[in-house]
């Protein structure tokens, strides 16, 4: 189940002009470079910016994700078309053979309920071709990210093309063990209204992620620090074997 943020619409049209700098999203191009990557499976891909990326280099790209409105902000982008849509998840594909698996930003840490992490990564396994790739990544719960995630640190205000200023902030709801909620709040200036979204993700740590690939099938090629957030996050690099 997708988050508010994802499933409303006028949510949906803010998360890129509130998110503008997708930098990390680099090093995902760079491996999709180094393994030959032709056909790719975004998992999670929400409004379609990685999935774009893949494609304006004449990559043959599917993009996933269970909430609409995030995916139809994505098929209105320029070059939408090149990319094949599937509203879903990635427990419930149709027949695929790509080279490249990712689940970028959050995506990984969304899947909170152990169930569907499991059936996730073996739908992704299934949609792999034999040698093909599984990239996703992770914060290191160890550097306990969500104390910063408050109102004095995150707060701001944005210009958005047709929508006015909006003030946006996060909060922290609730730790319980490796499960971590907090709510986004939204004021629009044009309108007065007020809208949050709640979100939870699940801190894992590395050798909880290594065991459950290696349960799906997947051999565990490597595990990277992210370039962009050096020492906060681990980037898995996974295979499914030959044969």
């Amino acid at each position: 189940m997708a988050d508010e943020h994802f499933q409303d619409p006028r949510l949906a049209a803010l998360y890129d002009p509130l998110d503008p700098d997708r930098g990390d999203l680099d090093p995902y191009l760079r491996l999709a470079e180094e393994f030959g990557a032709r056909r790719v499976l975004d998992i999670g891909c929400g409004t379609g910016v990685f999935a774009l990326l893949l494609a304006e280099r004449g990559i043959d790209v599917v993009g996933v994700d269970p909430a609409l409105a995030s995916l139809d902000v994505a098929r209105g982008k320029p070059g939408g078309e090149r990319v094949r849509w599937i509203h879903g998840d990635a427990t419930e594909l149709p027949p695929l053979r790509v080279d490249l698996a990712t689940m970028t930003a959050n995506v990984a840490q969304a899947i909170t309920d152990p169930g569907a992490w499991r059936a996730t990564l073996k739908g992704a396994h299934e949609a792999l071709r034999p040698g093909g790739h599984l990239v996703f990544e992770t914060r290191d719960p160890s550097r306990r990210a969500w104390e910063t995630w408050n109102r004095e640190a995150s707060h701001g205000v944005t210009e958005v093309a047709g929508v006015g200023a909006v003030e946006s902030w996060v909060d922290l709801v609730e730790v319980d063990g490796p499960l971590v909620r907090f709510r986004w709040s939204y004021v629009f200036a044009a309108d007065g209204q007020v809208l949050t979204s709640e979100s939870t993700l699940r801190f894992r740590e590395r050798q909880e992620v290594e065991g459950d690939l290696l349960a799906q099938g997947f051999v565990v090629d490597d595990v990277r620090d992210a370039p962009d957030r050096p020492g906060r996050e681990l980037v898995f690099v996974a295979r499914r074997p030959e044969g």
